[in-house]
């Protein structure tokens, strides 16, 4: 990664261990991390993806309750 304050669909692929596809399907969801667009880039500040992870721990975690 260049700028690690930002992802790339491959980037946020790789960490969340999901193909790309999954990325591009959560984004037309609207499920996924808030993403914006640079240019025609997709990106995903890394702290919005920080966020959306923990909330979907905290989720998983009520889930089990």
């Amino acid at each position: 990664m260049a700028d690690d304050r930002h992802l790339s669909p491959a980037d946020l692929a790789a960490r969340e261990g999901v193909p790309r596809a999954t990325i591009y399907d959560w984004n037309s969801k609207g499920t996924g991390p808030k993403y914006f667009k640079a240019g025609r880039h997709v990106r995903y500040r890394l702290e919005a993806v920080e966020a959306w992870e923990a909330k979907q721990e905290r989720e998983a975690a009520a889930r089990a309750r």
